[in-house]
């Protein structure tokens, strides 16, 4: 899709979308990945104060880049302790004219975000730095999201930023690019899931975070068109997030896809999830992105639940399942062969899934079971799995969908 310009973009957004850019010019230039942060946060500031009477200047990237680098040279300078290491930086680091000359050339948010996700940080800790470096997100907003204290999420976000110092601001060499890839796309695709099926919270879907994931997949994509998962990351978001409009009631109230109204289904991005998706499976290595991607395109092509393809759906998670061995993948797997070959077939799946530990006592197992035993007719055992399955869940919505089957079939 192509770039708007700056003045037609909502200000919060396009502030959001810079702030990666101008944290990326400021860290090549000066290194120093902490301090280039804090200097970007008051350049954001900054922006924030003045734009809205003054303007949204011609070339706002590179506005930002200068305040940030005069607001990087004045907290260098205000501290003694690090006289030193400014000069230094003088020497080892070299310049691409002086704080108010032309900004360092090109994008490197790309850079910034394998940065970001860099193998030395847990994935709780590349998730919050992603957010905040990446993302533009407020330390705040990050821990709200995971919910956790603001004091510990910040806490997080400082240790993160602790290890990278001295990390090579560079993309990965060729060996190793895959591999921080798919870091990469795991972070993003953790951040948009948590967004689409927010736990422990009373609204289902966190807008933000299925946004701003889908906004740095965006920005991966335009980076590494030729990167068939990258593209499938983005069509199966896409894809997924299409339906959001028609997952919930007037009242919050979860409503399961079968039950959907799909005129509210977006359009534009189902159309734009498909053709992504269709292009890199046509010419790209297949990769499980792309085959979670193809999965909703065949939902989203249904016109209603009764016309969905379940064997093509079906044979799609059979590949997936040997491709990852995700007990996520076979519990969905357990669902097509229910709708392909009968409830039977379904329930055998997930006696197999029972042993496994990776998936013991998640609610999701619980509330399958309860539906493939509902499509058999054992309503008793259906309404024990899905009070099971209620008291089992952390997000509100699910809770009382959940109990609220369990009701019906009482």
């Amino acid at each position: 899709m192509p770039d708007r310009s700056a003045a037609d973009r909502p200000f919060e957004y396009l502030l959001r979308e810079l702030a990666p850019q101008v944290l990326g010019a400021l860290v090549r230039r000066y290194g120093h990945f902490d301090a280039c942060e804090d200097a970007v946060q008051e350049a954001l500031l900054a922006a924030a104060l003045k734009w809205p009477d003054a303007g949204v200047p011609d070339d706002p990237r590179s506005w930002l880049i200068r305040i940030g680098s005069y607001k990087l040279i004045d907290q260098l300078r205000s501290d003694r302790s690090r006289r030193e290491r400014e000069a230094a930086d003088a020497v080892a680091i070299p310049r691409t004219g002086d704080a108010g000359g032309a900004p360092v050339a090109g994008d490197d948010s790309l850079v910034l975000l394998f940065l970001s996700c860099h193998p030395a940080l847990t994935q709780a800790s590349q998730v919050a730095l992603t957010l905040r470096a990446v993302g533009g997100l407020t330390t705040g907003e990050i821990a709200a999201a995971f919910l956790v204290p603001e004091p510990t999420m910040g806490q997080r976000i400082t240790r993160a930023k602790a290890k990278l110092r001295g990390a090579t601001f560079r993309m990965p060499p060729a060996d190793e690019l895959d591999e921080r890839l798919a870091s990469v796309l795991q972070v993003l695709y953790l951040i948009f899931n948590e967004g689409y099926s927010s736990t422990g919270r009373d609204e289902l879907v966190r807008v933000e975070l299925t946004a701003e994931a889908i906004r740095l997949a965006r920005m991966a994509h335009r980076q590494l068109p030729e990167h068939g998962e990258v593209a499938g990351l983005l069509a199966l978001m896409l894809l997924t997030d299409a339906r959001r409009a028609a997952r919930t009631g007037p009242a919050g109230e979860l409503i399961p896809m079968a039950e959907q109204d799909r005129t509210r289904w977006d359009a534009a991005a189902i159309a734009e999830g498909t053709e992504l998706v269709t292009d890199a499976m046509r010419r790209t290595a297949l990769g499980p992105y792309q085959l979670q991607a193809a999965i909703a395109a065949l939902h989203a092509e249904a016109a209603d639940a009764d016309a969905t393809d379940w064997m093509q759906i079906l044979g799609l998670y059979t590949l997936l399942e040997r491709m990852t061995d995700n007990p996520v993948v076979t519990l969905n797997r357990a669902v097509a062969a229910a709708m392909v070959h009968g409830p039977d077939a379904g329930l055998r799946l997930l006696d197999r899934l029972a042993a496994d530990p990776r998936f013991g006592g998640h609610h999701r197992a619980d509330a399958v079971r309860a539906h493939l035993l509902e499509m058999k007719g054992d309503l008793v055992g259906a309404a024990a799995g899905f009070r099971t399955a209620a008291r089992r869940a952390t997000s509100h919505p699910e809770q009382r969908y959940l109990l609220k089957k369990a009701a019906e079939l009482a």
